[in-house]
């Protein structure tokens, strides 16, 4: 499989997890994700209101400047740590 394949089968294996991770391990799935499918964040920050949101937003910007197959890569072990 390349890197791409794997990533898929990683996204797909990581709703099927036995247990629900905490939550800044789902923070980081969800960053590693985004900054593998997506690359770096764009827009504005969410409002103060929002505080998932800026949660979200605020793990994701902390990968900024990471290459695409290198959160790939990290999201693939992620999962498999989880497994």
């Amino acid at each position: 499989m390349n890197l791409q394949e794997e990533f898929e089968a990683a996204v797909a294996a990581s709703k099927t997890l036995a247990e629900r991770p905490d939550n800044m391990t789902l923070l980081r799935l969800y960053a590693l994700y985004k900054q593998g499918s997506v690359g770096d964040v764009a827009g504005e920050r969410p409002g103060f209101s929002d505080m998932v949101g800026r949660a979200k937003f605020d793990a994701w910007d902390a990968l900024k400047g990471t290459a695409r197959e290198a959160s790939m890569q990290q999201y693939i072990d992620l999962v498999e740590s989880l497994k």
